[in-house]
């Protein structure tokens, strides 16, 4: 695969933005939102592992040198749902909850669309959203 271009990597953002930012509603919203980065809190009191908190961090984009990383919360929380997820969006996963993202092609949106509505649903099941 030929080394990605700045332009390919902001397509590949832009892409994953479009898909991400319709959960930007209720109490969910971004506390960064620029060019090459950006992120949804779900920004309620919630306890967590007993630990008390104000927000909890849903999901998120940044672009790197080689890919755009797409952090994705639900997937560290829930680490069995790996196994609810595309395998071929799996094998991005780098880490706990970081997808190294190199295409935008459909099949790929797709399965990170399928993916933001699974963990988006878990979230509310546990009362975090």
């Amino acid at each position: 695969m030929a080394k990605l271009t700045q332009e390919d990597l902001l397509n590949i953002f832009d892409e994953l933005k479009k898909i991400i930012s319709p959960y930007r509603k209720g109490n969910m919203h971004p506390r960064i939102d620029i060019q090459g980065k950006y992120d949804l809190w779900a920004e309620k009191e919630v306890e967590v592992e007993g630990r008390k908190m104000d927000a909890v961090y849903f999901c998120g984009l940044i672009i790197q040198s080689s890919y755009v990383g797409f952090y994705f919360m639900p997937v560290y929380a829930r680490p069995e749902m790996k196994a609810e997820l595309a395998p071929e969006l799996v094998k991005c996963l780098k880490g706990k909850s970081c997808f190294h993202m190199k295409t935008a092609d459909k099949e790929m949106m797709k399965h990170v669309k399928d993916a933001m509505k699974k963990g988006y649903d878990m979230y509310k099941k546990m009362g975090w959203y």
